[in-house]
């Protein structure tokens, strides 16, 4: 492998870790982050990157890694009583929990979930129970991106160092 071809390499693959910390942390975009540095580095690299099947399935998976996490974060919501309210709330309460790792990660959208619910005019036993539904479907959706994202990194970075050890 060339000098241009292990930078464009490490370049690529810490702009997929960026997209791997978007998994887990709100307002970034996980996945889609790595499906466009792959096809970034396919773009810089020619036929040294990625071969169309790789991006097409990196791609894929970006989209289905979305669907899947808001429909776990849907289902667990609303399977335990949540509302609109609740949701936001979980969301603002994940946000506020980031500075508080790793417990406010987790009581931050519980909190912010009952939070939501309780503001929203629901009695304290029914906000609760949503405030759980939304916390544990925001909690399945972020396994979802992070196995999503892993996945995604390791095909790419696999195909890669595969065809470079070929071509060596």
């Amino acid at each position: 492998m060339t000098t241009t071809e292990i930078t464009a390499f490490i370049l690529t693959l810490l702009i997929m870790l960026v997209g791997l910390a978007g998994a887990i942390l709100p307002g970034l975009p996980g996945t889609p982050l790595i499906a466009i540095a792959a096809l970034g580095h396919r773009w810089v690299m020619g036929d040294r990157g990625a071969t169309a099947w790789v991006l097409i399935t990196l791609v894929v998976m970006a989209s289905l890694s979305a669907a899947l996490d808001f429909a776990a974060a849907s289902y667990g919501a609303k399977r335990l009583g949540a509302t609109w309210r609740g949701m936001v709330g979980a969301i603002l309460g994940g946000l506020l929990g980031l500075w508080w790792p790793p417990v406010g990660w987790i009581l931050g959208p519980l909190l912010g979930a009952i939070f939501g619910e309780w503001a929203g005019g629901r009695p304290w036993s029914e906000a609760r129970r949503a405030g759980i539904g939304a916390t544990l479907g925001l909690i399945a959706g972020t396994i979802v991106k992070v196995a999503s994202a892993a996945g995604m990194i390791g095909l790419w970075a696999t195909h890669i160092l595969w065809n470079g050890l070929k071509a060596a």
